[in-house]
């Protein structure tokens, strides 16, 4: 069906079409037609939404237990010393805090409920705060505006590390392609972001399948080596993330900025909450995502405990030499699909932006008979792709771009936090006590990671700072410019 294409001066139809269809997309209970609807929803947000952090095991596991050893005993070649236990176990515990604490029960069950019209991210919590608060909203439009230039920030980044990432590992398959990673990874990115015109719907219906498949394969590769050391299962005790952190202070902190790279997706997953809703989310989140990223990183973390040698790249090591190819194949395709996460969250972020008045008008394209939330938009396409091939050459590996991948996530989770407070207490008319229970603990954990992610700032973080610097400013005098001229 050919995407039918509405100008922004339409909006407002556009929008009362919308909240019907909200009701009506998420039909979870109108018997087996909907039960239907709703798997195909699950399984398309398993394409869509957790794509980001389902690829998150790649580099995650490894950056941080390299930022907990220190990272100059990894240089190629070398033998490894012991890897120290406390290490290991250090930094899966915060690994699985992390993702329970930050993305279960923060994002998962307190966030998802915080719609806007079936919108979700930033900017919808944003609206409901000035909703609650009336006049005295300003602060809370810089607080929206910042971690919406964040998020641009994000999308950027996540398709340039994801991908990278997933074609180093041919150097596994044979060494002589390494020079072919850059070349590889460009084409891979033009032809994704070439494939968005085709809208949401037909990408997820294509993605999906891809990215059970690729949980199924996650949770395999872990089951067959947490058997290495069972003595793993010790992390699940916050005990030792916390006391790995508190001993070893600034390198703690550095790990604790590492560690961040496990959740990171978790602020699309909320953001994509226009193109899926809530409940086929929930669920394919507790019963696929969560378990199968758990069941990785526990794999990894016995593997390197029992074979220290493998921890130059843990990811790739589970699984047995000769399935290289098809993994790196698997994991290209994955990444691939984990930038779709964050694309999508950047076309519902701007639609937003633009009914907000945050942004000039330009062309959306809706690509969904039933969700209006599935839109494209072309000008948006083409400037993420300028930044994200940017990004490829000049940064060079995923490793440089870990550096700079935390702070742009961290500084939309602390925004996420803050504004969740204000909504929990001014809109759903909580008591400001129990309010604050619910959320700070969230802000606190999000601000440390905020803290530990700042100590990368002149090794890359400087990158989406100054890009959502220039984002802020641009919405700022875009929205002062139509205040003084209103009939823009």
């Amino acid at each position: 069906m050919p995407p039918h294409r509405i100008d922004q001066d339409d909006a407002p139809h556009g929008h009362d079409h919308h909240h019907d269809d909200h009701h009506h997309g998420h039909g979870g209970h109108h018997g087996g037609h909907g039960q239907q609807h709703f798997w195909s929803l699950a399984i398309g947000s398993i394409g869509v939404v957790f794509g980001d952090i389902g690829t998150s095991p790649l580099y995650a596991f490894r950056e941080a237990l390299h930022a907990a050893v220190g990272a100059h005993h990894f240089q190629e070649g070398q033998t490894l010393p012991e890897i120290p236990q406390d290490a290991v176990f250090g930094v899966l515990s915060l690994i699985f805090w992390a993702l329970l604490l930050v993305v279960t029960a923060k994002y998962v069950i307190i966030l998802l409920r915080a719609d806007n019209n079936g919108e979700g991210g930033t900017l919808s919590l944003m609206a409901l705060g000035q909703r609650a608060l009336g006049k005295g909203g300003n602060g809370i439009f810089l607080l929206g505006v910042i971690g919406a230039a964040m998020f641009y920030g994000d999308s950027i980044i996540t398709p340039a590390i994801s991908v990278l990432s997933a074609v180093e590992g041919v150097k596994l398959i044979t060494p002589a392609l390494d020079s072919f990673i850059i070349p590889i990874t460009l084409v891979i990115l033009i032809v994704l972001f070439a494939v968005q015109s085709r809208g949401t719907a037909s990408v997820a219906t294509f993605f999906g399948p891809i990215m059970l498949i690729w949980f199924g394969m996650l949770a395999v590769g872990g089951i067959m080596h947490i058997s290495d050391d069972f003595s793993i299962l010790y992390a699940l005790n916050p005990i030792y993330g916390i006391r790995f952190v508190i001993e070893h202070r600034v390198i703690g902190l550095v790990t604790l900025g590492a560690v961040f790279l496990a959740v990171t997706g978790g602020e699309a997953l909320y953001t994509d909450l226009g193109h899926f809703g809530k409940s086929p989310i929930r669920s394919a989140w507790l019963f696929l995502v969560l378990p199968a990223l758990l069941l990785n990183y526990f794999g990894q973390g016995a593997m390197v405990l029992a074979n220290p040698e493998l921890a130059t790249d843990p990811f790739f090591n589970l699984f047995p030499k000769w399935a290289a190819v098809p993994v790196v194949g698997m994991a290209t395709l994955a990444t691939v699909i984990a930038s779709q996460a964050v694309i999508t969250g950047a076309f519902s972020l701007t639609s937003q932006a633009i009914q907000l008045g945050l942004l000039p008008r330009m062309e959306i394209r809706f690509t969904s008979e039933t969700h209006a939330g599935q839109i494209f938009l072309p000008r948006i396409n083409s400037l993420l792709l300028i930044g994200v091939v940017v990004l490829v050459v000049v940064f060079k590996s995923s490793n440089a771009l870990a550096s700079a991948y935390g702070i742009a996530v961290t500084t939309t989770m602390v925004v996420d936090a803050t504004l969740g407070f204000i909504v929990i207490w001014k809109l759903w008319k909580w008591n400001p006590w129990l309010a604050g229970i619910t959320i700070i603990p969230f802000m606190m954990i999000d601000f440390t990671f905020f803290s530990a992610n700042l100590l990368k700032l002149f090794d890359g973080a400087y990158a989406p700072l100054t890009f959502g610097f220039l984002l802020i400013m641009l919405m700022a005098t875009w929205r002062k410019g139509t205040r003084i001229v209103p009939d823009i």
